[in-house]
């Protein structure tokens, strides 16, 4: 996850033009950014009536900003994205920035600052829907701000929608030290479990400054052989065979399938999903595998709770 800045007054193609500002385009779908993606000058966006244009001061990269840049797996362009060519400008979603403009109907005003979700995030100025931006906490800065609208939600709903994470229940992360792994550390805890994160060495001190109480090298240690058994395992990073993940499980525990992904084209890792999904009804054991994130952000509040590491 990496947030990108624009300092305010930074020179650009819009102060001698007014209706033109700098952005990056992409031009097809490819695995190199250099390959499909040039900067150049377009039009800027006019705000409707449900929207409001806002000036970026930072965006950021997660893992879905590759596929959409790549096309791939396959049903990504399937579900509206462009068969052929990309029907987006570019393939940033996340931003945090200043309110410009509005349209006759909004709940933000011009100043405010805001984050939130919206098409072609990695340009001087965007349109995005009000409901899909929230007011900037107080105690996050732009960039920190602009990190969580994927991955903060995505931990979110892994948390609380699929894991339905219970106070004082046992819960592993596996990738607690990546982008949406160390969101779902700060918000399993804030739910009162107790956390186990798996990361690699080089992490665990991160991993326990996010509040694990438990932190498990993953490199020296399996997870599946030790005597805990977990209430929620959260399988954010790796592709660990679901006989090692369900070994781990408490007999009705739930095993939300997060990441794990791998190069197939077609499915991109999600037949793993699939055969968890044929596999529950057989067991006590839930396979509640982690839709892609509804783009709303989270409240001002649970931002202010937790916050992007490092």
């Amino acid at each position: 996850m990496t947030s990108t800045h624009t300092p305010d007054g930074a020179p650009s193609a819009t102060g001698s033009e007014g209706t033109r500002m700098r952005a990056v385009v992409h031009t097809g779908y490819g695995a190199v950014a250099g390959d499909v993606l040039r900067c150049a000058t377009v039009s800027r966006p006019t705000p409707e009536d449900d929207s409001v244009l806002v000036r970026v001061r930072a965006s950021s990269v997660d893992r879905g900003t590759w596929h959409l840049m790549a096309g791939l797996p396959y049903p990504i362009r399937l579900a509206g994205f462009g068969l052929r060519q990309p029907k987006l400008l570019n393939p940033g979603r996340c931003i945090a920035g200043t309110v410009t403009a509005t349209g006759p109907v909004s709940s933000f005003r011009v100043g405010d600052e805001v984050f939130g979700t919206c098409d072609g995030a990695f340009a001087e100025y965007v349109t995005a829907r009000p409901d899909k931006l929230a007011l900037v906490p107080s105690s996050l800065s732009l960039e920190q701000a602009a990190s969580m609208p994927v991955s903060a939600v995505t931990a979110l709903q892994a948390v609380r929608d699929h894991g339905g994470v219970q106070p004082g229940g046992h819960v592993l992360v596996v990738g607690a030290s990546g982008g949406v792994g160390t969101f779902a550390v700060q918000i399993a805890k804030a739910f009162g479990a107790q956390v186990t994160g798996v990361c690699s060495s080089a992490k665990t001190d991160l991993v326990h400054s996010l509040g694990a109480d438990h932190v498990i090298d993953h490199t020296s240690t399996d997870f599946a052989t030790g005597s805990t058994r977990y209430d929620v395992i959260l399988d954010i990073g790796g592709n660990s065979s679901l006989s090692r993940l369900r070994r781990a499980l408490t007999p009705t525990g739930t095993l939300v399938i997060v990441g794990g992904e791998t190069d197939g084209r077609l499915l991109g890792g999600f037949d793993r999903t699939l055969r968890a999904l044929l596999l529950s009804p057989s067991s006590r054991r839930t396979c509640a595998p982690s839709s892609p994130p509804r783009t709303e952000p989270i409240s001002r509040s649970s931002a202010s709770s937790s916050r992007p590491a490092g």
